[in-house]
């Protein structure tokens, strides 16, 4: 806690006492938001990493003295401190089979967030029912909603273009669906989302 000190004239009597306050400003409230952000920043930079390790893995397979796709994307998760057990989990995703036995499958969820904005949503998992629980309760705490099979497939046969846009001119709205996808995106099972929200400012 920073210390400042504020001298007050006080009359009493016939004397002038001076008394010294002091008020504290603490750090912690710009301290906890510093390594929020910092948490952020990181989390990013391993979901990026993560996907590029899968994704070299399910290609060229999941030795990188073979794969040297894979093994660059692995040089580069350690330079950025990723855990050696999320980057086997990566490998993991890219065979399809965990070092301990367990299988990885792709699957596909779709939604809806704040102003019907439409959500398709690839990802790799080894538990389907934690992973959609966790998905659901990602677009339920930005108030949207889990779809169906189907709901938003339609929309995006080719996800890079997606049929139709929803413009959005509210900021507040708009922020709210980029806080959506930046969660799901994060999401270490996630590999790919699409939306077809398009902030207009």
């Amino acid at each position: 806690m920073a210390i400042t000190t504020r001298n007050v004239n006080w009359i009493v009597g016939s004397q002038s006492v001076i008394i010294q306050s002091m008020s504290g400003h603490s750090h912690w409230a710009t301290t906890k938001r510093d390594k929020f952000a910092a948490d952020a920043k990181r989390s990013k930079i391993f979901s990026s990493v993560s996907r590029k390790i899968t994704v070299a893995a399910k290609e060229g397979g999941g030795d990188p003295s073979a794969n040297p796709t894979l093994r660059l994307a692995i040089e580069k998760a350690k330079e950025a401190n990723m855990p050696k057990d999320r980057i086997q989990r990566a490998i993991d995703k890219g065979t399809g089979r965990g070092s301990l036995g367990q299988t990885f499958e792709e699957v596909v969820y779709e939604g809806y967030g704040p102003m019907g904005a439409a959500f398709y949503v690839r990802a790799i998992t080894d538990n389907k029912n934690r992973t959609v629980a966790e998905i659901r309760n990602i677009f339920s705490r930005a108030g949207g909603s889990m779809g169906g099979a189907g709901s938003t497939a339609y929309i995006f046969g080719d996800p890079e273009n997606p049929s139709f846009l929803v413009d959005v001119e509210d900021r507040s709205m708009a922020e709210k669906l980029d806080a959506l996808y930046d969660e799901l995106d994060e999401h270490d099972d996630i590999q790919a989302v699409y939306s077809n929200y398009k902030a207009i400012s």
